[in-house]
């Protein structure tokens, strides 16, 4: 008994809707990212169809815009928990604003977000440092790889000034080392 082959549904706003509810269920996202997503899979089920994906492009917009409406997509909220979640964790300055304009999300947005956060640089250079294990943070004998760890920092667009602080610095004592759940 052979396999019947699988016959490729036509896009249509109903699918269109799905797939964008069905992405926003597991990513926060912006606008023009949820665009980008759509058109993907706009274009792979036209071209299964032998359709043009460009003729898809207003439902595509519709659906964008619908989500936007909705409140599921909110370009400022998404760049808030993103510069709060990414400078947390470390990341430089330029290396934020960076990441945000890859995800589509207007320069304007960008500055004003950036603007209003409050994290230092420096304390950013900290935590990334803790992060990946360098500076006061390294392995004991591992005193050989200072260099890199500054052109590390460098390469994640800290300043010069800021990576040697942050790889020089002495260990913190008050911090406790986390070796799992309490």
């Amino acid at each position: 008994m052979a396999n019947k082959p699988v016959k490729t549904k036509p896009v249509s706003a109903d699918w269109l809707m799905r797939a964008g509810a069905h992405y926003l269920e597991r990513y926060a996202t912006s606008s023009q990212n949820l665009r980008k997503v759509l058109r993907r899979k706009v274009l792979r089920r036209a071209l299964a169809l032998g359709e043009a994906p460009e003729a898809h492009e207003p439902l595509v917009e519709t659906t964008v815009a619908r989500f936007v409406e909705l409140g599921l997509v909110d370009d400022q909220a998404y760049a808030e928990a993103r510069v709060a979640s990414l400078r947390r964790r470390g990341t430089s300055r330029a290396m934020t604003a960076a990441k945000l304009i890859e995800k589509g999300l207007p320069r304007e947005i960008v500055d004003a977000t950036l603007a209003a956060d409050e994290t230092e640089e420096e304390a950013a250079a900290m935590a990334y440092a803790r992060r990946r294990r360098f500076g006061p943070y390294r392995s004991p004998g591992r005193g050989d790889r200072r260099d890199k760890e500054i052109a590390a920092m460098i390469r994640a667009g800290f300043s010069m000034r800021l990576a040697i602080a942050a790889v020089d610095a002495e260990p913190d004592v008050t911090e406790k080392p986390s070796f799992g759940p309490d």
